[in-house]
């Protein structure tokens, strides 16, 4: 993998909810084993993150409820701010700008047009009272594409890879199971051809049948497209099935990182090794 090229560096991501204080860090982290600083009360979400994507690889974040994987994604797409941190997406200026760093009006055009996010909760993606079809156009527009003829072939041919009808490309999700609303969102997220997708929980909620559709979907995109993708899940079944290696989160921080069947087979940290024998 050191060979390969970044699509995606992230370096020393902090990002805390409250005023904080100069204790915050050294009070918080795994070894203290709490995110919420004892003198302030403001939660270290994430703890200086740094990781590295490489393009055409899926890596995945694992940890359980409360570590900070899902704040770091948000953070990436722009839903949140950081509070402090670099990022250097491959496809915007050419690796040399940090992204987390540029003007709202250019985070919404780098989201527009190199990124796209896929929720655990499908109607934070998509509107429900907008058409599947609609839905994707919508994504469209952002990344300034206005032909109505390609807008509806794209949202054809999208749909009709994540496996909704297309008989349906007119109705609205809101009608539409839990399933089907996840894949129009990844159809969405997909629209326009991003270089990184960050995927957060998305088979959570889900029929065991159709968690398994979803993640045979995900694989296949990424084995078709070659996109980038930063998997996040607290489920170690998902992670082992989709990426080729894995960053284990705790209290805000990395506490283990390596190809995700070394991981599996040999962890190290006590945590890591906590979560595996779970999965066992």
């Amino acid at each position: 993998m050191s060979d390969q090229a970044h699509a995606l560096q992230v370096t020393d991501l902090y990002k805390v909810y409250g005023k904080g204080c100069p204790e915050c860090f050294s009070l918080t982290g795994p070894e203290h084993e709490r995110n919420i600083c004892p003198r302030c009360r403001s939660l270290v979400a994430c703890h200086g993150i740094s990781l590295n994507l490489f393009k055409g690889e899926i890596l995945g974040i694992v940890g359980e409820s409360g570590s900070g994987k899902t704040t770091l994604v948000r953070c990436l797409y722009f839903d949140q701010p950081v509070t402090s941190g670099a990022a250097y997406l491959d496809a915007y200026d050419g690796g040399r700008s940090n992204i987390l760093a540029e003007s709202s009006q250019q985070q919404r055009r780098i989201r527009n047009h190199f990124l796209g996010m896929v929720y655990q909760n499908p109607l934070m993606g998509i509107k429900p009272n907008f058409t599947a079809g609609g839905n994707v156009a919508e994504k469209l527009l952002t990344a300034e594409i206005y032909n109505y003829g390609f807008i509806r072939q794209r949202a054809s041919e999208l749909l009709s890879r994540t496996e909704v009808p297309l008989a349906r490309m007119d109705d609205l999700p809101v009608n539409f199971s839990g399933g089907m609303q996840q894949r129009v969102q990844i159809a969405k997220a997909l629209a326009n051809n991003p270089n990184i997708l960050l995927l957060d929980e998305i088979t959570t909620g889900l029929d065991v049948s159709v968690q398994a559709r979803v993640l045979d979907l995900i694989k296949e995109i990424q084995r078709d497209l070659g996109i980038s993708m930063l998997v996040v899940s607290h489920d170690l079944a998902v992670i082992r099935m989709l990426a080729d290696r894995t960053l284990v989160m705790k209290n805000g921080c990395i506490v283990e990182s390596g190809l995700t069947d070394q991981i599996l087979e040999d962890p190290h940290h006590a945590y890591t090794q906590l979560l595996v024998n779970s999965m066992l």
